[in-house]
């Protein structure tokens, strides 16, 4: 009876610490994207873009298609110029999906969800409404964006 209560107990702690450490990849990837508003109502890109994984692989995708963290920085500060045509932004419907690699552990995460602009200008970019998916990486660096699929 003891080891059948030892066992129990060993696998009640595993399942925990599995719980507590999908908890806390879902909460990085959601205090990044809190984060990410957070730079963006300020009006800084670069710290906006802080989220997405500084590789040439990055890719964005929205009307077309865009490769290298340089290239979608340099989209982003184009389509918003200034403060006014950037506005506030807000997250909702936010939905976190952890992918588990051939480890066990959350390598890749897909997040879908939907954003609104409350702004006062527009510039190149038109919509203040819309949906996206992301895929997140779980890499040295922590979670970052690896794809951008924003409509």
């Amino acid at each position: 009876m003891k080891r059948v209560l030892a066992v129990l107990v060993l696998m009640w702690v595993g399942a925990s610490a599995y719980g507590q450490e999908k908890g806390g990849d879902d909460g990085a990837i959601r205090a990044a994207l809190a984060e990410q508003s957070a730079a963006w109502n300020r009006a800084d890109i670069p710290a906006f873009l802080q989220a997405y994984e500084d590789s040439p692989d990055t890719t964005f995708v929205s009307g077309e298609v865009r490769k290298g963290y340089g290239p979608i920085l340099e989209r982003y500060r184009k389509a918003y110029a200034t403060a006014e045509q950037m506005g506030k932004l807000t997250y909702n419907d936010l939905e976190v999906r952890l992918l588990p690699g051939s480890c066990g552990g959350a390598e890749y995460a897909v997040v879908t969800g939907r954003f609104h602009l409350d702004r006062t200008a527009k510039g190149e970019a038109k919509k203040d409404d819309g949906i996206f998916s992301l895929v997140w990486r779980k890499g040295a660096h922590g979670w970052k964006i690896v794809l951008d699929h924003t409509s």
